[in-house]
Order: C-alpha cells, then structure tokens, then sequence
C-alpha cells in the first residue's frame, strides 16, 4: 500500500511561524522599539509601498480652508455651551484664547515638520523620524482614536441642530430609545450614521472635489458666524457677562479647565498637515494653512464664546444647540432655525476635513505595516485611500449611532494634548541633535527636566499647593530653558520654513500641554490607559512581528545576487 505524505494545512504552518514569532518577540522589540527612518526613506520608499501615489492637487487656499473648516464646526457648536454651563462661565472665551496659544504653539512645531517631511502620516511620521517605531506607533494609534471619537461626537451633534432647523426643541426626539441598554448608550442616532456614511462615500471618489465642497461651504460658514457674532454684540446685553456670579463664577481654576476640554477643537488643523502629498508646492502652502488657519479659527472662536455669553446668562445656556436655543430665548425663532442650518453645514465641513485627515494617517502606518497593508492601498484612478477611508469610516458610524457626548469628550482632549506635546519635544530633539549634531544626552536631559518641572507646576496648581510650588516650578521651567538656550547651540536651515526662537515655542507648547493634560479629571485618564493598554498590546503581538517582516522582505529583495542572500529567510507570516 503506498503512502502519500500530505502537506500540513496552511492555517498550521501559520501558526506554528507566529509561535515561534512570539517567541522572539523580546529580541524583535530591542531591534524595532527605537528603530528610525529617514526623512528621505519616509518621502521614497514608505510611499511606493501604497502603490499608486496621491495626487498633487491641492493650493495654500484649499488648506486655509480645510483647516477653518475642519476647526469651526467641531469647537464652538459642541464644546461652547457645555463648557460656559459647567466650566468657565461667561469666560468662555478666556478658555479658547488659552488653548487657542498653546494650539499655536503646536502649529508651529507641525508646520516645521511638514515642510521638511512633507508626507501624509502627520504626527505618527515625525515621531517615527526622530523618536523611533513605537513612539510614532503609539501617537498615531491616539490620533486615530481622538479622530473617530470626536468624529462621532461631531455627527451627533450634527443631529442636534439639524432638528433645530427643523423647528424641533428636543433633539432626542430625533433619536430612537432603546430600553435595557445602558444610559449614555441607549439613544440611537441614525442621521449621525447617514451623514458619516454619505462623507465616507464622497471622499472615497476624490480629494479634489471634497476639498472644493468644503471651501465653498467654508466661505458661507464664516458669513454665518458673522451674522451670530453681530447678532450677539448688538442685541445682546453686557450684563450677562458679570451676573450671575461675575466674569469667571468659576474662578481661575473653572477658565484652565474649560481650555482643557474645548482644545480638542483645534483638531482641525492636524488634518491639514496630513494632505502633504497633494499639495502642489508643501513649502510654501503648508506653513500659510496651518497657522493661517489657527489664527483665524481663534479669533472666530472667542467673538463666537462671547456672542453667546451676550445673548443670555451663562447659567441658562444650553449644553445642547447652544446658539440655536439662546436665540429661541432672545426670541428669535426664525433666527433659530438659520442658526440650526448654518451649524449643520459648519459640522459637516468640519466632518469632511476630520475624515480626510483619519484616513491618511491610517494609510501611512499601514505603509509601515504596523497594521495591515491592506489599509495602504491607495486606490489608482481616484487617488485616495480607499480602504482606510471605508474602514474608519465603519467603525465611525457605530460609534456615533450609540455613543453620547460627555462619555468621549475628555477622552479626546488627553489623547490630543498628549501627542502634541510628543511632536513638541521631538521637534526640539530633532533641531539640536540630529539637525545640530550636538551630543544628544544635554538635549534628553532638558527635555526631562523640563516635562518634569511642568508637571511638577501642574500638580502645585491642581492641588492648591500656589504658595510654594507655582513660583518655584513656574521659575524653573524659565531658568532651564534658559539655560539651554544660552549653552547648546541650534542650526537652521534658511531655504526651509522653520520655527523662531528656538526652543522658547516648542517648550512653551511643551509647559502647556502638560499643564491642560493634568486638569482633566480621573475618569479621563482611566479610560486612556486602557486604550494605551490595547494599543501597546496590539504592538507587541502583532506590530513588531509585522515590521520586522517587512523589513527582512525589502533586505532580502535588496540583496538579490548577493551570495549570502540564499541564507536569508523571513521568521513570519502575519496574516
């Protein structure tokens, strides 16, 4: 009787390849953890592995106004009523200059990357240049995260003013309540999955067109927030600015923590920096669209806080349609509804930008093979991300058919403050080490000296320590960037956009964020770590072994012909 040996299933192999993969994974890590690319290698070969490149389309004018688009629909119609109600009171807008300078601060610092990495990975590539695999990783993982969170809270609110416009004064009612699930969870919300779906559909088809869309619904929006803010100074009364309670009823305390929850409505200006490969000139047009569009978003944001402080006492603001239920109350019902339809248009502009800039990010680490390459693919005739775009949108759409505000908001503002200030100290690494060459230990050291001076300032502030700890720490963070300024030499580069003053705005920005990170309250940070959790998780058994791969595949191509190159072999199979 003859005896055949059969092959050992596929799915077999597989997993025994990813056993024995895991099994290396403390030697994997020592090799991937810190590992870098450069500029050059992110700009060439990290990009030919999406296949088809994007196409260069884009002018400094689509950016002002993907960047004002993305930002004005997001802050001042989901975050403005909830924090003058609880937070900051009538000093709404102090709130939004505060975060609107630190967001400034951080500008600065993306724009001077973009300009010399000019790629679609945004914060996820710098970080990956300058600090290695993992930190880039684990920032790209929480840009992700705050992208879909905040996307999903946006549509719902997107909900909110569209009854509005409607007539409508309960937006639940355009909701459907399920009984038995959990409270936070239990209002469906199907116009939020309608709108994110049919964006999802537009940006799959063509940057071009949705950022043609987008500035022409920009330019009305702007028009719109003139008329609010007109309508607010000149039917408004003063004294609703000081009663009840005063400018700040909250205090000092009420203004910093407001900052820190309405800051995630500079999200925006992120997703400019991630279109770099489809603008026709990066150099010149990405420092004009981002901080031109912080700037005027700001500026926006504080005449719009106001606006709506004049029309009625901060304690009978709305959480919900702030601007469309305070003109109810002025008596504006006609005013109420153009209100309701003009904040619709504002969030679904600032809904097509968000989306935009998700899906490039999850494209760039795709490209890295820290996920699957599936979600790099670019797609050749529309030139976009296809996959990605589907995917996020996906997981979008069922975040925001059940999740309310309140349970993600906090969430979104840690994971933002967080990875802006990763790309700050980076930015000042990069400038003094690898740019400057200077030894790399004077620059570790003040970095650490100068995160932990901040915090230990925050932590004097948070917990009513302002005797000793504010004039001791404040001074020290002063004294250190001094010292480092005067002591460790910087270069620039003249024919390059690059940030002035160098290190004062990235250790401002640094000194900012820590402080804003520590005013967020505990449940916050219990969720985060979490989230941080999974992600480094998701790293350790399925990143490090992707990369890896990915890695030993383009050496071993790279050394074809070479007489060692039969002894090459790849360790794994990631599925």
């Amino acid at each position: 009787m003859e005896v055949t040996n059969q092959p050992a299933p596929c799915s077999n192999i597989c997993f025994s390849s990813y056993l024995h993969s895991l099994s290396q994974t403390p030697q994997r890590l020592r090799k991937r953890f810190l590992a870098t690319w450069t500029p050059d290698q992110e700009l060439n070969q990290m990009r030919l592995r999406s296949g088809a490149d994007m196409k260069r389309k884009l002018l400094w004018y689509d950016l002002v106004a993907l960047g004002v688009g993305g930002m004005l629909g997001v802050g001042v119609f989901v975050t403005t009523g909830r924090v003058a109600r609880s937070f900051s009171g009538p000093s709404v807008f102090m709130s939004y200059i505060i975060a609107g300078i630190s967001a400034l601060l951080s500008s600065l610092c993306y724009t001077e990357f973009s300009v010399q990495i000019p790629v679609a990975g945004g914060a996820f590539s710098y970080l990956r240049v300058t600090f290695g695999e993992f930190v880039g990783y684990f920032a790209g993982a929480n840009i992700l995260m705050e992208y879909v969170l905040s996307n999903a809270a946006v549509a719902r609110s997107f909900t909110e003013y569209l009854c509005c416009a409607f007539g409508g004064s309960n937006p639940d009612s355009w909701r459907i309540e399920v009984d038995g699930m959990v409270k936070g969870y239990n209002m469906l919300d199907f116009p939020a999955v309608a709108i994110t779906v049919f964006l999802t559909l537009c940006l799959c088809h063509s940057t071009k067109e949705s950022s043609i869309l987008n500035l022409v619904m920009t330019v009305f929006h702007v028009g719109f927030f003139g008329f609010i803010i007109i309508a607010g100074f000149f039917n408004g009364s003063a004294e609703n600015l000081v009663k009840p309670g005063g400018l700040a009823p909250f205090g000092v305390r009420g203004v910093l923590d407001g900052a820190a929850i309405v800051y995630f409505s500079y999200i925006g200006y992120d997703s400019v920096s991630t279109m770099a490969e489809e603008i026709k000139n990066p150099s010149k047009s990405l420092p004009v669209g981002i901080v031109g569009s912080v700037l005027i978003v700001s500026a926006l944001y504080c005449l719009m806080g106001l606006s709506l402080c004049l029309m009625v006492p901060y304690d009978k603001i709305s959480e919900t349609a702030s601007f469309s239920i305070a003109f109810q109350r002025m008596g504006w019902k006609w005013a109420s509804n153009v209100v309701g339809a003009g904040a619709s248009m504002g969030i679904f502009a600032s809904l097509l930008v968000a989306m935009l800039g998700q899906a490039r990010y999850l494209c760039v680490i795709g490209r890295a093979r820290l996920v699957p390459s599936w979600f790099a693919k670019v797609h050749p005739s529309t030139g976009t991300p296809l996959n990605a775009t589907l995917f996020l949108g996906v997981c979008q759409a069922s975040i925001a058919l059940f999740t309310e505000l309140d349970i993600v908001i906090e969430m979104i503002s840690i994971g933002t403050l967080l990875v802006f200030y990763l790309v700050a100290n980076a930015l000042i690494y990069r400038r003094y080490v690898i740019t400057s060459n200077n030894p790399s230990w004077y620059t570790i050291l003040f970095l650490t000296l100068l995160s932990c001076s901040s915090m230990a300032f925050s932590l004097s502030w948070k917990f009513k320590q302002q005797c000793w700890g504010l004039p001791v720490f404040g001074s020290s963070v002063i004294l250190i960037t001094a010292f480092f300024h005067y002591k460790v030499p910087c270069s620039r580069h003249p024919a390059e956009w690059s940030v002035p003053f160098m290190p004062w705005p990235a250790a401002l920005s640094i000194f900012l964020n820590v402080f804003l990170m520590t005013t967020l309250g505990k449940l916050s940070y219990q969720r985060f770590g979490i989230w941080a959790c999974l992600i480094t998780l998701f790293y350790v058994l399925y990143g490090v072994h992707s990369t890896y791969q990915a890695e030993n595949t383009e050496a071993g191509v790279g050394a074809a012909g070479h007489p060692d190159s039969s002894n090459r072999k790849i360790d794994i199979q990631v599925l």
